[in-house]
Formats: structure tokens, C-alpha cells, sequence
């Protein structure tokens, strides 16, 4: 009876492991083809799918979990010095400038830091992926980080599952 509820838990985890899955299509297509599902129910099965693999990141960010040997590897192997890569380094200085920035108002304001955590998880601006590494980055309490983004993805999801119910609602009116 409640199948509906795991795959969309896998749905959103995958979707947050692999951000190229669309769980807000998923989501629509859902409640289009099965409008008597609960959307409260639809909001906690992708709320906890996708901090569940928000969190893979958040721990990585930290370093409390190690990545797999072939990415770790692979992201902090020596190169030889060439021209694109130097070309590369000078045209992403200012970015890699802006997000040590970031990280070091973060440290030194953990509110702001939850508040816009809180904010992303809720509309997805910041995009959510980057602030959630940059709550580990951040060394952001692991009960805050959960909190906040469980709120965020509940109330978003689960507003995004009612919205064709009201408008349906509308327009027999």
C-alpha cells in the first residue's frame, strides 16, 4: 500500500546524490497520477530521501566521512603544471576567493550560516547542494543542519504536492 512511499524516498535520495533527477518532476507526475496520496505524506517521503543524501555530502565536507579511493584520488592527486590548468587557476581565482570568504563569514557567523541554510532548503536559492557543503565546510551542528533542512524540504515539497489539488480546487469553483 505504501510502495508509493519508499520509491519516492529513493526517488529524492537519489536526487540528491545525483542532481541531475528532477524529484520535483517526480513529485507532479505523482500526485498527477495518483491524486488520493496525502501530500503531507509526499513532502516527509522527499523531505527525508533528500537530507538523508544531503547528508553524504555534509559529512564529506566536514571530513567525517572519507571519500571512495578513486575520487579522493583523483581530487587531490599531483599534476604536472600545464597551460590550460594554469589558465584554469587564473580564472576561477576569484570564485575559489568568494567561497573561502564565505566559509570564513560562516565561522565567524553560525546564524547567518542557519539562516541561510534554512532559506535555500526552503526555495533552493543558494542552490541547496552548495550550501549544504558549506554547512559541513562550516562545521555547522549536525542537529541544525538536519533540522533546518528537513523543515525546508518538508514545507517545500509538500506545498509542491498540493499545488495541483488547489488548482483543481479553483477552477471547479
Amino acid at each position: 500500500m505504501f510502495a508509493w512511499f519508499w520509491v519516492t524516498l529513493g526517488v529524492a535520495f537519489g536526487s540528491a546524490i545525483v542532481p541531475v533527477i528532477s524529484v520535483e518532476v517526480f513529485v507532479l507526475g505523482l500526485v498527477a497520477s495518483e491524486p488520493g496520496l496525502h501530500w503531507l505524506l509526499i513532502g516527509a517521503a522527499v523531505s527525508i530521501g533528500q537530507i538523508a543524501g544531503k547528508l553524504l555530502y555534509y559529512l564529506a565536507a566536514r571530513g567525517s566521512i572519507r571519500l571512495p579511493r578513486f575520487l579522493h584520488d583523483r581530487l587531490h592527486r599531483e599534476r604536472p603544471p600545464s597551460r590550460r590548468r594554469d589558465r584554469w587557476h587564473q580564472r576561477t581565482k576569484w570564485l575559489r576567493g568568494k567561497v573561502e570568504a564565505l566559509r570564513e563569514r560562516c565561522h565567524r557567523h553560525p546564524h547567518w550560516m542557519t539562516g541561510t541554510y534554512g532559506v535555500s532548503s526552503l526555495v533552493g536559492l543558494p542552490p541547496f547542494m552548495a550550501t549544504t557543503v558549506l554547512a559541513g565546510l562550516a562545521d555547522m551542528r549536525m542537529s541544525t543542519f538536519l533540522t533546518a533542512g528537513l523543515t525546508g524540504r518538508f514545507i517545500r515539497y509538500s506545498a509542491l504536492a498540493a499545488c495541483p489539488a488547489v488548482f483543481a480546487g479553483w477552477f471547479h469553483h
